[in-house]
């Protein structure tokens, strides 16, 4: 699929993106390459493929969930303004 350079302009207008004249020739071909790469992607049959979370078959190294951090909510809790029962009071703002 090949963009046309008003195509690219009006994509530019609607992303909010200011690009120079000079640029727009690039930004067309760049962009109808992509569009290209997608068709071929999009060509190719899929049905019998399934879907996988990583391309290697193997599993997920996991770290061990111990506590690494120490408790520190008195010293945070000390320098604000208002605390009740462990938690941090703050002014109503809704009716």
């Amino acid at each position: 699929m090949s963009l046309s350079r008003d195509e690219v302009e009006r994509i530019a207008h609607l992303a909010r993106i200011r690009i120079d004249e000079a640029d727009i020739p690039g930004y067309v071909r760049n962009l109808s390459d992509i569009l290209d790469f997608v068709a071929q992607m999009n060509a190719v049959d899929a049905a019998n493929v399934s879907p996988m979370a990583h391309p290697l078959d193997e599993s997920q190294r996991l770290r061990d969930d111990v506590v690494t951090e120490t408790d520190q909510r008195e010293a945070f809790q000390a320098v604000a303004p208002q605390v009740e029962a462990g938690l941090y009071l703050v002014p109503k703002f809704v009716e």
